[in-house]
């Protein structure tokens, strides 16, 4: 095992400053054995929870930091661009929401070129942290570089007093001349101030050879070329995770007893930061309440959706009420009433606003309490929609219910959002661009100088799709393979450093969608940071520095309030109505069985149509003839990739060509509606449940692990499944028959929530087409 670990890391959150991707960093850190690793990007946290997660799967201490940077003057005035570096890690809860903290501030309040905090609001927040005095860009070695070393002293004197014990010197030694010049007055102080030393690499890369591909990124983030002469640039090329006798090596200049101590220190730091992130509780707004409630949140939703139950039904019955019943019960296990209770506001206020909402979208539409409670339009009874497919009492998981509303009027419910909850609670989420393998190459074709034309040539040899990477572009394409023995280095240079940089964050931009509900303010909870936006009212919008998957991870309430420029349509056109005949056009109250409607659709006279629109769609529309929105339904859910191939037997099956068929009568109630074919992931879990015995919840699981396609999950699923088909008296053939056919279209099975949400809207739409036409087409 290593005497040593990396503390000092950048990594490709760096953003085009660090050519090391986490989990290459990470696998590196482990093989040499070292049981720590830090993270310390330049001025962020974004990569803190891909971090934090990774190092803990590889066995690995992760130890959470970032390089700071420090301005001289207070860091809200705009007039002071010299900024130093400053390494913070923490040690403790209290410590990582300092670094939130302080990273929050540095971006809100700092900014200046870069996100900046100063002395006094460092000192302010330094409970819970470990400092050093940095790399040569700290403020205490520039001073000492710029031969001010009383005043150095001093300031490090000042350091100790608010650290203490948790205040290091460190000591790098990657061959620079300012470097030994600096570490000769360094380990002097440290002998005679007893202030215990750590060695640290300035790592920015994986391994030696990396170094070009940082130069590349170095040139990218300034925007020059590699043989531009006064480009910014890294000496040497030591900035790699050395293992430890190199880092001893590196370590020479010391007496022995320093030299150990600062090989020892790295450990003692890491130990001192061991501590477990809070992750998985529930940070749920606070909704407010009528007085009668007595802020019992579960009694509310129920009287809410009761309500709405005898809007939405002419007979509330027995069969509702259970359904109801059952949905409610889940929802209070799970303690998300509150979240219910608040999109049922902003949808309720959207309509108020005169914005349109949309049907539903993905699986909420499965869920009899969201319809109750206005938030979808689509009845999931009439439809035999699962709500276990929406939210599942064996899987626990955040709701994630995600509304449509028209592009024009969704600021006004953002804007709604932030009133009602405050604007430090609410905030977007960033997303990050990365380099794709395409980009890749053209980012360092364009740094090496190589002809566009030979860049695109090469670039248009990789494959498209979201799972190609320029290894699998190698295996796959021999013309592209060849590539890395060509003759000329500058092509196996390119290659060789586009396989580095691939996968690295490049820049950030703001979630189209997204949109955080927090309990208080939302930098108590994850560090935030500010965005430009195209709202010209509102340069600059508040966001986080996580992007969305790890934002629910650490509980927060994450919602997708999306712009849809059908809606938009729509609404004009109930607006021409309106303005043309004097009566308003209400679209949720159109017969679901109007023979126009289908004439558009069996014409294949679908522009304009919403989800329709396409050739390919457009010719299996007219052989299909559809006759309902079933059919609508089903075509939505098979014209894409995998299923496609089944709409010819969908096709004969409705035309009574070709006879539909089961494997077993249990089956016919579940697949009766779709000819005997299994289309929808809904049916999956059916089946599962009607012939295995398994719960719907435990039928989503399985549906899950299908999709994944484990084969050790997926042996003990297939007893399961026989066991239960035997108590229901099915035998093992016919019940292994029955799980293969599951299997098989689990795999691409579509969610019948969001297809009938979607056919429903796209029903409407040719409504409009087919019986207002002019108010459409205007």
């Amino acid at each position: 095992m290593s005497q040593f670990c990396h503390l000092h890391c950048h990594t490709s959150y760096s953003l085009l400053d660090g050519a090391a991707r986490i989990d290459t960093l990470v696998n590196k850190a482990s093989g040499l054995g070292m049981k720590a690793l830090g993270i310390t990007d330049h001025g962020n946290l974004y990569g803190v929870p891909e971090f934090y997660f990774t190092a803990k799967e590889a066995g690995l201490t992760p130890v959470i930091g970032c390089e700071f940077y420090l301005c001289d003057s207070s860091m809200e005035a705009r007039k002071d661009a010299v900024r130093y570096h400053q390494v913070l890690w923490a040690k403790s809860e209290e410590g990582y929401r300092n670094l939130i903290a302080l990273s929050s501030k540095s971006f809100v309040e700092g900014f200046y070129y870069k996100p900046r905090i100063d002395f006094d609001t460092l000192a302010s927040h330094s409970e819970g942290l470990v400092a050093t005095t940095c790399c040569l860009q700290g403020q205490v070695p520039q001073l000492v570089v710029g031969d001010r070393v009383p005043e150095a002293r001093a300031l490090l004197e000042r350091y100790r007093e608010v650290f203490g014990d948790d205040y290091y010197i460190e000591l790098q030694n990657h061959g620079i001349a300012d470097q030994e010049k600096l570490n000769a007055t360094l380990v002097e102080w440290a002998q005679e101030l007893n202030v215990p030393v750590v060695a640290t690499n300035d790592v920015h890369y994986v391994a030696r050879a990396d170094h070009e591909a940082q130069d590349i990124l170095l040139c990218l983030q300034t925007g020059k070329d590699l043989k531009d002469p006064l480009r910014m640039r890294f000496e040497g090329d030591e900035f790699y995770l050395k293992n430890a006798e190199e880092m001893a090596h590196a370590m020479r200049f010391l007496p022995e007893r320093l030299r150990h101590q600062a090989m020892e220190s790295s450990l003692e730091i890491a130990e001192k930061c061991r501590f477990d992130l809070s992750t998985g509780k529930l940070l749920m707004p606070h909704y407010p309440l009528p007085p009668q409630f007595d802020a019992d949140m579960d009694a509310y939703l129920r009287h809410l959706v009761f309500e709405g139950a005898g809007r939405r039904w002419d007979d509330v019955g027995p069969d509702v009420e259970a359904r109801l019943n059952h949905e409610l019960g889940i929802i209070e296990t799970m303690g998300y009433a509150g979240y219910f209770l608040i999109v049922q506001d902003f949808t309720t206020q959207a309509r108020k606003m005169d914005v349109s909402v949309g049907p539903a979208r993905g699986s909420a539409a499965g869920s009899a309490v969201a319809y109750c409670l206005g938030i979808t339009n689509v009845d999931p009874l009439k439809y035999d929609l699962l709500f276990e497919r929406f939210l599942n009492p064996e899987r626990v998981s955040m709701p994630d219910i995600d509304i449509d509303f028209d592009d024009r009027g969704r600021s006004k419910v953002i804007k709604y959002v932030v009133r009602k909850y405050g604007r430090e609670n609410v905030c977007q989420i960033i997303t990050f661009g990365s380099m794709g393998p395409k980009t890749a190459i053209r980012d360092v074709a364009r740094v090496l100088g190589i002809p566009l034309s030979e860049t695109n040539r090469i670039a248009k040899l990789i494959p498209e799709g979201p799972k190609v990477t320029l290894e699998s572009a190698f295996n796959e394409v021999k013309e592209f393979d060849a590539l890395r023995k060509d003759p000329r280095e500058e092509i196996r240079k390119l290659l060789q450093h586009a396989q580095v940089l691939e996968g690295s964050a490049r820049h950030t931009s703001v979630h189209a969608a997204g949109v955080i509900i927090a309990p208080g303010r939302v930098r108590d909870y994850i560090p935030v940071a500010m965005a430009k936006t195209k709202d010209t009212k509102r340069r600059e919008a508040l966001i986080s520095q996580y992007d969305g998957t790890w934002v629910e991870r650490f509980g927060l309430l994450k919602m997708d309030l999306l712009g849809l420029a059908t809606l938009t349509i729509l609404n004009d056109a109930c607006d021409n109505y309106q303005a043309s005949h004097g009566e308003a056009l209400d679209l949720d109250a159109i017969p679901l069985d109007d023979e126009k409607t289908f004439e558009v659709f069996q014409r294949g006279d679908t522009t304009g149509v919403f989800q329709f629109e396409s050739n390919g769609m457009r010719r299996w529309l007219t052989e299909l003839k559809p006759t309902s929105l079933d059919d609508l339904i089903a075509m939505n859910a098979l014209f894409r990739p995998g299923p496609m191939d089944l709409i010819p037997s969908y096709i004969k099956r409705k035309q009574g060509r070709e006879k539909p068929e089961y494997l077993h009568p249990l089956l016919e109630p579940v697949l009766e509606r779709t000819y005997g074919i299994p289309v929808y992931q809904e049916q999956v879990m059916q089946m599962a449940q009607v012939m295995g015995g398994y719960s719907l919840g435990a039928a989503d699981i399985l549906r899950r692990a299908m999709g994944k396609k484990k084969k050790a999950e997926m042996a003990k699923q297939r007893a399961i499944f026989v066991e239960g088909a035997k108590e229901r008296g099915v035998g093992s053939r016919i019940a292994d028959a029955v799980f293969d056919q599951m299997e098989k279209f689990a795999g691409y099975g579509f969610n019948k929530g969001h297809s009938t949400a979607y056919s429903l809207l796209a029903y409407q739409t040719a409504y409009l087409k087919a019986n207002h036409t002019p108010e459409f087409m205007a």
